[in-house]
């Protein structure tokens, strides 16, 4: 990935990512070419140096039967939104201004593992799952479904866990652009709703600062 220093990313802000993410594409370079697929995630910062990302497939997803050719990648998206020109306090003074995109993503790098253990997969669908569930009323769990019912919905799934090598990964939040710019970006954020985008821009910029 191309990354400038001034959109890099800090460790920081990485683990921030991964743990936030709900979902992400799985790229494998197999023997039949590149295959992809969008997966729920969850990150465990616990296995290795730089933790593992684990996800499941349906059985007939091919993607797990299909040996990866040496490291597999799971692309990662954060917040992203457009950037309008007419945001920026510069274009009233010179107009030499162009539209943009702000975004947040990550490349995961890593050694795919299949897990095609039920104990396994069950454990990880279960910690899935109370992710997601946790904080709402009424929450549903594993447990709620028939055993039965609940064993062959495992047996029709693969686990999968990516050990992460490596990462790359950009913030791309109007950090080039003048403060007066940025502010401009941030109200425009928050003219059309997204508190998200206006949030993070605002965070970057006080990074660049404080960097």
């Amino acid at each position: 990935m191309y990354v400038p220093a001034h959109f890099s990313a800090d460790d920081a802000e990485v683990r921030e990512l991964l743990a936030g993410c709900g979902a992400a594409d799985l790229v494998t370079v197999t023997p039949r070419g590149l295959i992809a697929t969008y997966l729920p995630v969850l990150y465990d910062p616990s296995v290795g140096e730089h933790g593992a990302m684990l996800a499941h497939v349906a059985r007939n997803n091919d993607q797990w039967r299909e040996p990866a050719d040496g490291e597999a990648l799971l692309i990662v998206h954060g917040p992203d939104a457009y950037v309008s020109p007419s945001w920026y306090a510069s274009k009233a003074e010179h107009g030499r201004v162009v539209p943009t995109w702000n975004y947040l993503t990550a490349h995961v790098y890593g050694r795919l593992v299949v897990h095609d253990d039920p104990a396994w997969v069950e454990s990880m669908v279960r910690r899935l799952t109370d992710r997601h569930e946790r904080g709402r009323a009424p929450s549903w769990a594993v447990d709620d479904a028939p055993p039965a019912f609940v064993a062959g919905q495992l047996r029709a799934i693969v686990g999968l866990e990516l050990r992460v090598t490596r990462v790359e990964a950009k913030a791309k939040m109007s950090q080039n652009r003048p403060e007066a710019d940025v502010a401009g970006v941030v109200a425009g954020y928050r003219a059309q709703g997204d508190t998200t985008m206006a949030n993070a821009v605002k965070a970057a910029a006080r990074t660049e600062r404080e960097g």
